[in-house]
This record gives C-alpha cells, structure tokens and sequence, in this order.
C-alpha cells in the first residue's frame, strides 16, 4: 500500500457517484508499503479503503482477486469484502487505472508481533485455505521459483552494488533451489503475502487478512513458509524458534501437516526468502518520485537468505521436527 497516484476532488465525486454509498467525509492516501495507491475513505454510510492497481497487478488478472476476496467474505472468513457499484461491477477505473473500493476492515495490524499473535497469525492462515476450498478462479504464481534466476538476470549489477560479492552467492543459492524445490505438496489458494501489515487482531486474537493481490495457487506449506520468515525473525536477524513454533501450533489446530510438507520446510523457507530479496531488489531503486513511500530494504531478505543458507535445521527446528 502506498500513494504514487494523486485522486482530485472531482474524480473522487464522480467515482462516488456510481455506487450507493453516500458522500465522502474524508479521504487520505495510506503511506505504507510499495505496491499500489490505497485511500482511506470516509463518507456518510461508513468507511472504506479505495485501492488504485500500480506496477506488478496486471489487469486480465484483477478479476481473480476480486472474485477471491468476494468468495472469502460469503464464506465466512473476515477478509475486505469488494464493494459492487450500481451496475454490479466490482472493478473500475481512474486516471486510465484499474480501482476498486472495498470494505474497510476491523482490527490492527502489530508491528512486533508477540508470541500469542504468531499462533493466531497461523490460525488465520489455515482458515484461509480452508475457506477458499471450492473457489473455482485458477492463477498461476508468477513470481515462483522458475521465475527467479531470470528477474536476478537483470539485478545482478544492483546485488553487487548493494553487497560486493553477493551476486555469485544469490546464484548458488537459485541453482540449489532449481535443483532441489520440492513438488507433490498439497495445492490450493494462497495469499503469497502474508506478513503482519496484512493481518488484523483485536487485542492477541485473529480478525482478518487484507491485500490479497498476489494470491494465487501454490502449495500450502509455501505459504506457511512466506509466513514464517514474515513472522518468525527478530530485528536482529535471528530465527525466534518459539515464534515458529506456535505460527505452526496455531496452523495445525486448523490444518494439520503432512510429512512431506513438514520436510519441505526448510526449503519452501529459503525460496520465500528469495522471492522477497529479488522483489524488494527489484523496488529498491525503482520507486517513482514524489511517493509516498519507502521501499523495504533488501538486505532484510538477504540476511534471512543466510539464516536459511547456514542452517536450514533452524525452521525443522521451528516446526517441531
């Protein structure tokens, strides 16, 4: 979440003016994250999170979030529900962008989550996949694993200027995860981005997930392991094992594991962690001028990449193993 695009008044009255949601009170853009543009949204008949789609989301594939966010809500799971304008549409447009309005959602996101969250966080996530069993939208995960030596063919000039040296160390790394990425998990709907920003508690207890646009099918122990590495390390770069531990606790009182999703672990780990290096590489030197943000530092993600490298035993560890 982020603000690179502008709304004036007039846009937002017009926009407004196709649904039934009265006037606008009040509206701000929401300074956090990299993605796209979100406003807060205020009007006489509540409150609401309008989102304009920048950079990554490709418009052929909006649909499948909306209808996923739209499918989570009927089902009962507390996710930001899109809201249909007068002619049912969910989807919309401003300034040549694809937008969207949905409800505004209950709950804070904790910067420091606590052990008792960590176990609610992975409540949530089993919840989830459990209730988008049955949605029939299918999306491929754009940004799994063959797509990573590829986008670091590009962002090889920007490792060595960030680390000298570490190119040729994220290429080891992304022929061992080629090699060795495991295959044969169970597959379904997963967020992708599951990290504490995106998830909402009342007090320590789980109320909710948000942003839901990288969501697409995958296994499920990768989603788990995005989560732990979101979750599970300290400010100091250390893997916080307790943490682990009741993120999965919370997971299986839900979903139980399998063996072979147990054992994929360590690995799901190290390949979520490249995902996110080469994402947040990618943003690093990429973010327009003028907004409202800043982009997530790299070299979280490449630490993380060393907890994993040095002793991968660590997430085993983690889950009881």
């Amino acid at each position: 979440m982020a603000v690179y695009t502008d709304i004036t008044d007039e846009e937002l009255e017009a926009l407004l003016a196709d649904y039934e949601l009265g006037e606008a009170l009040s509206f701000k853009g929401i300074a956090e994250g990299v993605e796209n543009s979100n406003f807060l949204l205020e009007t006489d008949t509540g409150r609401f999170i309008l989102t304009v789609f920048e950079k990554r989301v490709r418009g052929e594939e909006l649909p499948f979030f909306l209808d996923l966010m739209r499918w989570l809500a009927d089902h009962g799971y507390p996710s930001a529900a899109p809201i249909r304008d007068r002619q049912g549409r969910m989807l919309k447009s401003l300034r040549g962008k694809p937008a969207v309005i949905v409800a505004f959602l209950q709950g804070l996101s904790v910067r420091r989550p606590s052990v008792a969250h960590c176990r609610e966080a992975g409540r949530g996530l089993a919840w989830l996949h459990q209730a988008s069993e049955g949605f029939s939208g299918t999306r491929a995960n754009d940004l799994n694993q063959a797509a990573w030596a590829p986008m670091f063919d590009r962002l090889k000039a920007d490792a060595e200027a960030l680390k000298p040296g570490l190119a040729a160390v994220i290429d080891g790394d992304l022929e061992m995860l080629a090699r060795d990425w495991p295959s044969g998990l169970p597959t379904g709907v997963v967020h992708a981005d599951y990290f504490p920003d995106n998830v909402f508690f009342h007090g320590a207890e789980f109320a909710g997930t948000i942003d839901f646009y990288f969501a697409c099918v995958d296994a499920y122990a990768y989603d788990i392991a995005i989560a732990l590495n979101a979750w599970c390390f300290e400010a100091d770069g250390s893997f916080n094992i307790t943490a682990a531990r009741a993120l999965l606790a919370g997971y299986e009182a839900r979903r139980p594991l399998s063996a072979a999703e147990r054992a994929a672990l360590p690995i799901l780990a190290h390949g979520a962690a490249m995902r996110f290096f080469l994402t947040r590489l990618a943003d690093w030197g990429s973010t327009p001028p003028g907004a409202l943000v800043k982009p997530k530092d790299p070299l979280e993600y490449e630490r993380k990449l060393a907890v994993h490298r040095a002793a991968p035993d660590l997430v085993l560890f983690g889950a009881g193993a």
